[in-house]
C-alpha cells in the first residue's frame, strides 16, 4: 500500500517506517508501560487492532507492526514470509528499536509467529496471548492441495492484480461473514481497502505460501512461558479445539472462551479483550 497511510487510516498519527532489513516496516507506536507488541493475522493489518490499541494504550506501551508484504509494511524480498522468517526479522527490527515486549498479542498468524518468536530466545516477560491462534496445519488432502495452490497463485504475476482489481464490497463481506464475525461498517471498508490493494495481497498470498507449522508444532512443549489462548465460539476459520489441544502441549498454556464471537474476536469485542489482557498482566 502507499506510503505515508492516509490520515483516516486507524491510528495514522502514530504511524511510521522503519527501515530494517530486508524490510520497510510500518510501525504504530503509542503509551507508556509494559510493553505490549501487536502481530495482525493474515490478510489484515494495523487496522486489525483499532479498537483494541487505543484502550491498551491507556496504560501500556504499545507497538503494532505491518507483517512483511501486508499493510503498509514494504517486504524487501519474496523469501521471508514463512512463520520462522517472519518471526527471525521481527526479533531484529525489535532489538533495533530497542523494544523488549513484555507481552505479545498475536492474532490467527500472529499467534505461531509469536511463540516461534519465543523458541528463537525471545522472553517475554508476561509471554504470549493468543486470540484464535492458528496453530493447526490443514490435514490430508487439503494439507497438500491449499498450500500447492497458494504457491501457484503468488507465482503468477496477475493473480494479486486480478484479485485486488475485481475486490467489491459484497465480495469482503462474504470473506467476513466466513470467518463468523459481524464488524462494523468501517471495519468492512478497511478490509475492502486492502483487499483492493495488490501489494497487499501479493504478501497474503506470499504468506500463505510459505507458510508451515511442523516444527513449530514439534516443539510446543518446550515452550516455557506463560501462554494465554482467547477463542470465540463461533470462529470459523480455525476451530476453537485447536486451540485447547495446543495449550494442553504447553507447560505453561492456558485456553479461556470468549463466549459467542468469531474470528475477528478482537474487533468484535475489543473492551473485553483488553479486560482479560489486563487481568493476565496483573496477575
Amino acid at each position: 500500500m502507499r506510503w505515508p497511510p492516509p490520515a483516516d487510516w486507524p491510528m495514522a498519527d502514530v504511524s511510521r517506517r522503519v527501515e530494517s532489513r530486508p524490510h520497510r516496516w510500518h510501525v504504530q507506536e503509542q503509551g507508556d508501560g509494559p510493553t505490549i507488541l501487536l502481530l495482525h493475522g493474515a490478510g489484515g493489518a494495523t487496522q486489525s487492532w483499532r479498537n483494541l490499541f487505543p484502550l491498551l494504550a491507556q496504560d501500556h506501551h504499545v507497538i503494532a507492526v505491518d507483517l512483511p508484504g501486508q499493510g503498509h509494511t514494504r517486504a524487501g524480498t519474496r523469501g521471508r514470509h514463512g512463520v520462522a522468517a517472519t518471526a527471525q526479522d521481527l526479533a531484529n527490527l525489535c532489538r533495533q528499536e530497542g523494544w523488549t515486549p513484555d507481552l505479545i498479542v498475536g492474532h490467527s498468524a500472529g499467534a505461531p509467529i509469536a511463540l516461534q518468536m519465543v523458541r528463537d530466545g525471545m522472553r517475554p516477560a508476561l509471554g504470549i496471548v493468543g486470540i484464535n491462534a492458528a496453530l493447526e496445519t490443514f490435514k490430508g488432502a487439503a494439507g497438500l492441495f491449499f498450500p500447492l495452490m497458494a504457491k501457484t497463485m503468488a507465482a503468477i504475476p496477475l493473480t494479486a492484480r486480478l484479485f485486488a482489481a475485481t475486490t467489491t464490497e459484497a465480495r469482503v463481506k462474504r470473506l467476513l461473514d466466513g470467518t463468523g464475525s459481524h464488524i462494523d461498517a468501517r471495519g468492512v471498508s478497511l478490509y475492502q481497502r486492502l483487499a483492493s490493494d495488490t501489494e497487499h495481497v501479493d504478501g497474503t498470498l506470499e504468506m500463505m505460501a510459505q507458510w508451515t507449522l511442523e516444527d513449530l508444532s514439534r516443539d510446543l512443549p518446550l515452550i516455557d512461558t506463560p501462554v494465554l489462548l482467547l477463542t470465540g465460539d463461533d470462529d470459523r476459520a480455525v476451530p476453537p479445539a485447536t486451540s485447547a489441544a495446543a495449550a494442553a502441549r504447553l507447560p505453561q498454556g492456558r485456553h479461556l472462551s470468549l463466549g459467542p464471537l468469531g474470528h475477528l474476536a478482537h474487533e468484535e469485542d475489543a473492551a473485553s479483550v483488553a479486560r482479560i489482557i489486563d487481568q493476565h498482566i496483573r496477575a
